[in-house]
């Protein structure tokens, strides 16, 4: 970034707007939120009678205030001026120039009368790349979930769906009749038909042709579409027609219907022929180009938040020593403040991640130890942590550091109950409390409690596993699997270096490492997508790879994820697992429902019908709060049984379809003994 002096950006105005009216204005809002009243009482105070609010040029009104809800932005105007180079123009403008700095915190604008767009000048900051200045930057410039940071093509989320044509035409072998078109897979005589038939004769191919002997031009036309007219024979008159072809484009028609439609079975459809791209305005950056030119020790703020915390920590470290005496002084305090934070990260086992890292993306553990670590940053005394299960996804190497938190975080003063099951954190407890004896219906007592040495005297699961009286058995042989083999070639995404693996089929593979070494980049990132997109079509892009080979060696892939099951919140093991369907169909075939006429949607609490509709078949009412989360209670209606009262009645082996679904597996198990098809689910 340069600067400009006052006596430049004076002799710019005179060389580039000499003869034009032009407005010299002091920007002192920016994209903020506030009815600015007071503001504006200062301004005119201060002699000024006219402002430019959101883009238009306002008199200062008594009691003139905006919208606090809305962002706005405002400017001074300090002169309105047609510059010139006598010497009472040029002192007039120096006047101008020196009074908007003041009053812009030395940040001037200039809009040329009539335009929209306007010109920043700044005695701090210019882009020496582009000619263009900026503003003095502010952290919402730098924040990509405000409009002020965020990229504009992509709305700050670093990517975008882009239709790919190889999957709109994935094998070239085959012809358009017979499916070579995958969004088309049966070509129907519609009017899409009637196009392709068009370009056909255009470019003298059939539809039963090979799309590897179709000329280039016409699979162009076919993909994005033209607007040319040409001459045919009917085929029923014998004589020539004129035809316009009119056609969009397949691959233009899916983008629009990604884009424009709201519809999310048609958008699901679309994204069968899109690829999931970093986004190539700001290149997954995610934020404005200009966010990007501010630059620390030549690193922009999105290669800082692509490194891993370890790496981000020793260029931390190393950055005093580039700093000069001012510059140091200014970035003492928010340099400690910054390495603390990420300390606190290191403590907790994350040392592998990068602070770009995608939220949805991190697993339940790492979630969790990143809520840790920002407790153990507040420094709060007094307060009661639950933890449920923070170890999940955690290296035994990486064991010791989360316990060191926790043990950190009651030092300070604090309580922590953790939910676990980890051996190392049980043992360096202070006090345990162990449940059981056993799961459901056959749990639900404290068994043994006190410290670690203590609950080892009492004879339960937990104490057996820990003192080594029980254990899982190692196999003393192996599954010899099928012979077939996946072989995965190249894998180098994130931090994966030219990795190569073989996957023996027929056997259960364990890819194992410390945490953060690339197990998920490799199963999760790089083998699972390129298996979904051969099988159905997936559009998530794999992490870079050389080859694959043998895909054919298995039917389909499928990924068991901690994802919630179902699409709607009413869904349950029973309808997940299809049980549910059985059941309702053995409740419709009781005799009173026989005689009633109910049929197996009557015992649906997704439809109308049979459900409480009170609660629409939830069995709990949600009371919005506004400001506050929603609270969620108890229908009054059904009593949380999700069914109306006719439903209710019907009754098999004196249970109703509620009783059932409070049924826990094994109670279901020994209540539908007799019915085969219920207990194989």
């Amino acid at each position: 970034m340069v600067s400009y002096s006052d006596e430049q950006i004076r002799d710019l105005i005179i060389d580039e707007y000499k003869g034009d009216r032009i407005n010299i204005l002091a920007p002192v809002i920016n994209s903020r939120k506030g009815h600015y009243r007071e503001l504006f009482e200062s301004i005119a105070k201060q002699g000024f009678v006219k402002v430019r609010v959101d883009g238009v040029i306002l008199d200062i009104q008594k009691g003139m205030k905006l919208d606090r809800y809305k962002t706005h932005d405002i400017e001074i105007v300090i002169d309105r001026i047609v510059p010139g180079d006598s010497e009472e123009d040029i002192k007039r403008l120096d006047a101008s120039i020196n009074t908007a700095m003041y009053h812009g915190n030395d940040i001037l604008m200039l809009v040329k009368a009539g335009d929209k767009e306007g010109r920043y000048f700044s005695r701090t900051l210019m882009c020496p790349e582009t000619g263009i200045s900026y503003p003095e930057p502010e952290p919402n410039n730098f924040s990509f979930n405000s409009p002020k940071g965020a990229c504009p093509k992509c709305n700050g989320i670093g990517k975008l769906y882009q239709v790919n044509p190889d999957k709109i035409l994935p094998d070239h072998s085959i012809s358009i009749s017979k499916g070579g078109l995958a969004p088309y897979p049966t070509m129907k005589k519609d009017w899409i038909f009637k196009q392709l038939d068009l370009i056909a004769q255009k470019f003298n191919f059939k539809l039963t042709d090979p799309i590897n002997k179709i000329p280039e031009e016409a699979i162009q036309m076919i993909l994005y579409g033209g607007n040319e007219s040409l001459e045919v024979n009917s085929k029923d008159l014998g004589v020539k027609r004129k035809y316009k072809i009119d056609f969009e484009g397949i691959a233009n028609f899916i983008d629009q219907t990604f884009t424009n439609n709201d519809s999310t079975s048609l958008q699901r459809w679309a994204k069968e022929f899109m690829d999931h791209i970093d986004c190539p305005s700001c290149e997954g950056a995610r934020l404005r180009k200009e966010s990007l030119y501010f630059k620390v020790n030549e690193m922009n703020i999105a290669q800082l938040a692509n490194m891993d915390i370890a790496e981000l920590v020793e260029w931390f470290d190393g950055l005093g020593s580039t700093l000069s005496r001012k510059q140091e002084q200014i970035a003492t305090e928010l340099l400690k403040e910054i390495r603390v934070r990420l300390q606190f990260l290191l403590d907790v086992g994350l040392d592998y991640l990068s602070l770009n890292r995608s939220a949805k993306s991190l697993s339940g553990g790492e979630a969790q130890r990143i809520r840790l670590a920002t407790q153990i940053g507040s420094q709060l005394v007094g307060v009661l942590y639950i933890l449920d299960e923070p170890s999940i996804g955690l290296h035994q190497r990486d064991n010791e550091k989360l316990i060191n938190s926790l043990e950190s975080l009651r030092d300070t003063g604090n309580s922590v109950v953790v939910v676990e099951h980890d051996k190392d954190m049980i043992e360096r407890a202070d006090y345990v409390i162990d449940i059981g004896p056993r799961a459901g219906k056959y749990g639900g007592e404290i068994i043994s409690k006190g410290t670690p040495a203590e609950i080892l005297n009492h004879d339960t699961l937990t104490a057996q596993y820990m003192n080594g009286k029980l254990e899982i058995e190692v196999p003393k042989t192996r599954r010899k699997g099928n012979g077939e083999k996946i072989s995965l070639k190249g894998c180098t995404g994130n931090n994966l270096k030219n990795v190569s693996i073989d996957l023996p089929l027929g056997k259960m593979i364990v890819v194992t490492g410390v945490s953060g070494s690339g197990k998920s980049t490799m199963i999760n990132e790089t083998l699972y997508p390129i298996m979904n997109a051969h099988f159905f079509n997936g559009v998530k892009i794999p992490k870079p790879y050389k080859s694959i080979k043998n895909l054919d060696a298995v039917d389909k892939v499928i990924d068991i994820n901690q994802s919630p099951i179902g699409r709607t919140p009413r869904s349950n093991p029973a309808t997940y697992t299809k049980t549910f369907d059985e059941i309702r169909s053995l409740f419709a075939k009781t005799p009173e429902a026989l005689i009633r006429g109910y049929k197996p949607g009557r015992f649906s609490f997704n439809v109308v019908g049979g459900r409480c509709e009170t609660c629409k078949g939830g069995g709990l009412r949600v009371i919005e709060m506004n400001f506050l989360p929603d609270v969620y209670v108890t229908c009054e209606t059904c009593q949380g049984k999700r069914f109306n009262r006719e439903t209710l009645e019907i009754r098999y082996k004196g249970k109703s379809i509620s009783d059932v679904l409070n049924m826990t597996i094994n109670e279901a198990t020994d209540f539908f003994e007799l019915i085969p098809k219920i207990i194989a689910n």
